[in-house]
């Protein structure tokens, strides 16, 4: 008996590894050799390739497919019918062979429905991607990027908050009263 919920309208190929307490819901596809860590929820009908690798306590919503060579770090959240991509100029008459384009999302990361991640970069840790934007560019940690093509529209802190500069350089969080600073334009941390 497995530590790990499989519902019966789901596929997971063996081998796979998948860590304890995490729920694969309705028509799932694992393919072999896909890494899931620890309590994490599956929901309808994702696909997990086989080259994915996913950390402890990610939400996946329903129609996700995580291509091969994405990499979810821990708590990352994947809103419905986002969108990962792993090659940059797909051709059906001319395969790459799995010679694909790697993505990172870093831990506590937000991807909201219906955005769109393009292969290659990196979203940062606890960053924030609006509901239907593309980010095509590495999103810095603590960013909330929107629009398309994304853009940075301001910070968020680890707990969700909105952080409010002003024209300042250090801010606390009101919801939780982490402190961040803000080192440029692009780049803020938390202190």
């Amino acid at each position: 008996m497995s530590d790990y919920f499989v519902h019966e309208s789901a596929y997971v190929d063996q081998p796979a590894e998948i860590g304890s307490g995490t729920k694969i819901w309705h028509f799932c596809h694992v393919s072999k050799g896909a890494k899931i860590g620890r309590d994490c929820s599956l929901g309808q009908n994702v696909y997990v390739g086989s080259r994915v690798e996913i950390g402890n306590n990610c939400k996946i919503q329903n129609n996700v497919s995580i291509y091969d060579l994405v990499t979810l770090e821990d708590n990352v959240f994947c809103g419905p019918s986002m969108v990962f991509t792993n090659d940059m100029n797909p051709r059906a008459a001319f395969p790459k062979g799995g010679k694909w384009i790697p993505t990172l999302v870093k831990t506590g990361a937000s991807l909201g429905a219906n955005c769109t991640i393009v292969c290659g970069y990196t979203i940062g840790k606890h960053a924030f991607v609006a509901a239907g934007s593309v980010a095509r560019f590495d999103v810095p940690d603590y960013a909330i990027v929107a629009g398309v093509p994304a853009k940075i529209i301001g910070w968020m802190c680890e707990c969700g908050g909105r952080l409010d500069f002003g024209k300042a350089t250090e801010c606390a969080c009101g919801s939780c009263q982490r402190k961040y600073q803000k080192k440029s334009d692009n780049l803020v941390e938390k202190l």
